[in-house]
């Protein structure tokens, strides 16, 4: 159930931050902080309680931080230039 939860809010988090890049605002960008931090969190948790699948975990979630960081970096320019 936790893992089904997990990938339910890396989804998300991946939908969002696309989505925040198209139309970025504030308070989307917060949102989508706080998804990630969410999905940091629950994946912190599966790693503590199911360890055997520690590296294939890490390359996977690597990837994830990646993705969403560079997708909200896009975004923050894109928001930056607005304002300015």
């Amino acid at each position: 159930m936790a893992l089904l939860f997990h990938i339910i809010i890396a989804l998300a988090s991946l939908a969002f931050t696309t989505f925040v890049v198209v139309a970025p605002s504030k308070p989307r960008m917060q949102f989508a902080y706080s998804l990630v931090v969410l999905t940091l969190v629950t994946g912190s948790y599966l790693v503590l309680t199911k360890p055997g699948h520690m590296a294939e975990t890490c390359v996977t979630g690597l990837a994830y931080i990646v993705a969403v960081s560079l997708g909200l970096i896009a975004a923050r320019q894109k928001l930056a230039n607005q304002i300015s």
